[in-house]
């Protein structure tokens, strides 16, 4: 079900226990080659692709295509809601669920800025709504419900999400491939060693001048048809442990 399909009549007569499905993504720069929409293009083919198989049982809602973009605003074309805004924007649209009844609200995201406030709009909510056991709240980044994305196909390199990198562009050249542009003169950009494990904060300049993180000369639509099949099957299967969730188990 969509919910940009439905009437307030129709919406009001689903059941409590319908899970809600709330893509957010970002519009912000992709390197030299990828276009600015490239987050919210994937995540919605995703979610595409996982109504397909779930329309009778899961509402999805309108893809939110502004997110935390404030460390790509060094690049032109870079839109962003500030941290804080951000983190307000999902605890509201949280309570706006809630407020209509809904018990199990599952936000997908397509952006790595939106990782820290997603997690933490979930958590904050759960306080909020910590005499009700059966209410359900998840955040989850559609590359990490899959434990071994790069096996999807035999040649990626790639061993995880990068910017603009092998995985983003393969996946932009089997949807939108007339969007990316002079990809034999992109570059490897080194993930490298950011002080890990502690979390530095950063801005994109920090760690690569084109704007993009890995290396995107490896992309091929191939690559990109294994990769949407691998992160479609993550999410239905996520969804699938939503809907048959009991309401009250700490794990589902």
């Amino acid at each position: 079900m969509l919910l940009s399909d439905l009437t307030w009549p129709a919406v009001q007569a689903l059941a409590p226990d319908t899970p809600i499905v709330f893509p957010v993504a970002a519009l912000e720069q992709h390197g030299r080659h990828m276009p600015v929409f490239t987050d919210s293009l994937l995540l919605g083919e995703i979610t595409r692709r996982a109504h397909e198989q779930l329309a009778d049982r899961v509402l999805f809602v309108p893809l939110m295509w502004l997110g935390n973009s404030d460390h790509h605003m060094d690049f032109a074309g870079t839109l962003s809601a500030r941290p804080r805004v951000y983190l307000d924007l999902l605890n509201g649209l949280i309570d706006d669920f809630v407020r209509h009844g809904f018990r199990r609200i599952v936000i997908v995201n397509g952006h790595g800025g939106n990782d820290i406030p997603g997690k933490q709009a979930v958590f904050e909510a759960r306080q909020r709504y910590r005499t009700t056991p059966d209410q359900l709240l998840l955040f989850a980044t559609y590359w990490n419900l899959v434990p071994e994305p790069h096996k999807a196909h035999p040649d990626l390199q790639q061993t995880r999400m990068g910017h603009a990198c092998e995985w983003e562009t393969s996946m932009v050249l089997r949807l939108r491939p007339e969007l990316v542009v002079d990809l034999a003169q992109t570059e490897n950009v080194p993930f490298g060693n950011p002080f890990e494990p502690a979390s530095r904060g950063w801005v994109m300049p920090d760690r690569s001048v084109p704007g993009h993180v890995g290396d995107p000369r490896g992309a091929t639509p191939e690559k990109g048809e294994a990769l949407f099949a691998a992160f479609s099957y993550g999410l239905v299967s996520l969804l699938e442990r939503v809907l048959a969730w009991d309401g009250k188990s700490w794990e589902g």
